[in-house]
């Protein structure tokens, strides 16, 4: 190799230093995002010390309740990376069986069934295409809707929804700050408010239902802020979708395989969508791997005959994240996670809203389900005293990057909440052993605890910081 080029040894036995990494990355990579984490001190690089701790450069280990939950055992699962090194080495079927039969994919295909249809009988015959993110799950998700109903020219999706940001799904995700730029979007999106079925009823009526191809739906909206819906809307939905002849997709990228405490949080909610979208946990925290599960006669309106290849992609089911989505599926039903998932998930929420009671200024509202836990923090200057919308966005938006940081220096890696500025969420590892558990949840209260008030984070944050995150900020 030319001597300018990095090797892969040199990468494997760690010869890049930590400011090399650093310097490297932003020079070539996605500089102004690493700048912005670099300024509030978490830009790593990290290194995985267990499964479900990281360790910084400078060795300060932190419990890892990060990965926006694709990481469904944390990194470096034993169980999962011994599966895979056994895989490189006796696996002998084609890594891209494109327009061929596989096993991988055809075990994985038939577990995802099997386990839909003990949830929804009418699901028995369901099947499957599989893709390389939760992105490209809602497009081929809304590609089936569309060539089911071919005259139907609209969707309803809603508000703070979150569905991913290549084009189709981005038209579907109401958040001016990732769609303005690549206005016009798709046509026909219906945005309307989480949680109000009559809403829903009463635009069904105004657009017609025969125009109406599908209702888009997470079942709790996790970059939204984890906002759980009001109890009986899913059910509702449901029933008016039915009762119109309007299909129903179900987003599960974050939520399904656990991590709410449920096998899928659909199911849990009374919804039976006519078609599901899967992502994030199925990877196992080591691959992409997106699917994409639809009733048989919706699936064969787009892929039936002769039109069998009008939607592919050239990675979709390869071999090793056929094996991976296999293994990781078996790890949760085998290891009990959506059941440790219901129960450690309880105590954790009990336990934050302890804190919340104790803090109300610094933490204004937790929620969550199961290991889907959010923390939303208190204004730090009330919003009436700030008479521009753009500052109050700023404002909210800065809260949400110190209040990740103050986790940061408890000891705790936490994420943002795409969607909901003053949110960060707490998605640990379904397999993270109880006391490590409960360590996390000490540690939010020690931050709560020296910083009582989100006031206080903000006076309490180096001047030199705040500076350099709003240059950052006006930059933009």
């Amino acid at each position: 190799m030319p001597p300018a080029l990095i090797r892969s040894q040199d990468v494997l036995e760690e010869l890049l230093s930590p400011g090399q990494v650093l310097e490297l990355d932003q020079e070539s990579g996605n500089r102004d995002l690493l700048r912005g984490v670099e300024i509030l001190g978490l830009a790593g690089p990290f290194r995985a010390v267990t499964p479900w701790e990281l360790e910084d450069p400078k060795g300060v280990r932190r419990i890892a309740a990060g990965g926006y939950a694709a990481a469904p055992f944390g990194e470096g699962y034993p169980k999962l990376r011994s599966f895979v090194a056994e895989l490189l080495a006796r696996n002998r079927e084609l890594s891209l069986p494109q327009q061929s039969a596989s096993p991988w994919r055809a075990a994985l295909s038939f577990n995802l069934v099997q386990l839909l249809s003990e949830l929804w009988p009418s699901h028995r015959s369901s099947r499957v295409f599989f893709s390389n993110s939760g992105a490209e799950a809602i497009e081929g998700a809304v590609k089936f809707a569309r060539a089911a109903r071919p005259r139907a020219t609209h969707l309803i999706n809603f508000q703070r929804g979150y569905h991913g940001k290549t084009f189709l799904p981005l038209s579907l995700t109401p958040n001016p700050e990732y769609q303005d730029l690549f206005r016009p979007l798709l046509p026909g999106v219906i945005t309307l408010p989480y949680g109000d079925a009559g809403r829903l009823e009463d635009a069904i009526r105004r657009v017609g239902p025969d125009r109406i191809a599908a209702v888009l739906v997470e079942p709790i909206q996790g970059e939204g802020g984890v906002i759980l819906p009001p109890p009986g809307f899913l059910r509702a939905l449901g029933n008016i979708c039915r009762r119109h002849g309007i299909l129903i997709i179900a987003d599960e990228i974050q939520t399904g395989l656990g991590r709410t405490g449920h096998l899928l949080e659909s199911h849990a909610q009374g919804l039976e969508p006519d078609i599901l979208t899967l992502a994030k946990p199925l990877g196992g925290g080591l691959v992409p791997v997106g699917a994409t599960i639809a009733r048989a006669e919706i699936f064969q309106k787009l892929l039936g005959g002769l039109s069998s290849k009008r939607h592919s992609n050239t990675f979709g089911g390869n071999t090793l994240a056929m094996a991976v989505g296999l293994r990781s599926l078996q790890i949760i039903v085998e290891e009990g996670l959506v059941q440790r998932s219901h129960q450690l998930g309880q105590h954790g929420l009990e336990r934050l809203q302890q804190i919340q009671r104790a803090y109300p200024a610094c933490i204004e509202e937790v929620r969550g389900a199961g290991m889907l836990l959010a923390l939303q923090f208190a204004p730090a200057i009330p919003p009436r005293a700030i008479p521009v919308e753009l500052a109050r966005e700023l404002s909210a938006e800065l809260i949400g990057l110190l209040g990740l940081r103050v986790l940061h220096l408890s000891g705790v890696q936490a994420n943002l909440s795409l969607s909901s500025k003053r949110t960060i969420r707490l998605t640990p590892a379904l397999t993270m052993p109880g006391e490590l558990f409960g360590a996390m949840l000490d540690r939010v209260g020690k931050a709560a605890e020296a910083y009582p008030s989100s006031a206080q984070i903000l006076a309490k944050t180096p001047k030199r910081l705040l500076g350099a995150l709003l240059k950052f900020a006006l930059e933009a």
